[in-house]
């Protein structure tokens, strides 16, 4: 019994943070910020999701590829880092925010 009510605690737990996750894309990225500093400047304006809050760098070079995500864990604060951090000048360039689109399926041309 113990165990079923676990899991469907958990079950709802994932369901509630799918929901009320906002997952926002940052462009516009200069090359030496690191995923730390992106964390701090974007937690200034809510709970954030630091497992989730990123730069994209290129696999083989292992470089930043100028663009990242940030997850808020609710909608207001994701909604209010958009409007105080668009063309916002991180490192002497103006970063472009906006919601993420859900990532699509890829297809290797291997």
């Amino acid at each position: 019994m113990l165990r079923e009510v676990a899991s469907v605690y958990s079950r709802l737990s994932l369901l509630y943070y799918v929901i009320m996750a906002k997952k926002l894309f940052v462009g516009n990225i200069d090359r030496s910020v690191s995923d730390q500093e992106l964390q701090d400047l974007f937690a200034q304006h809510g709970e954030i999701n630091p497992n989730e809050t990123r730069i994209i760098k290129d696999r083989e070079t292992g470089r930043s590829r100028g663009f990242g995500f940030v997850e808020f864990m609710n909608d207001e604060d994701a909604d209010a880092a958009i409007q105080a951090l668009d063309q916002y000048e991180l490192n002497g360039r103006p970063i472009g925010i906006k919601e993420a689109r859900p990532q699509q399926p890829r297809q290797d041309s291997y």
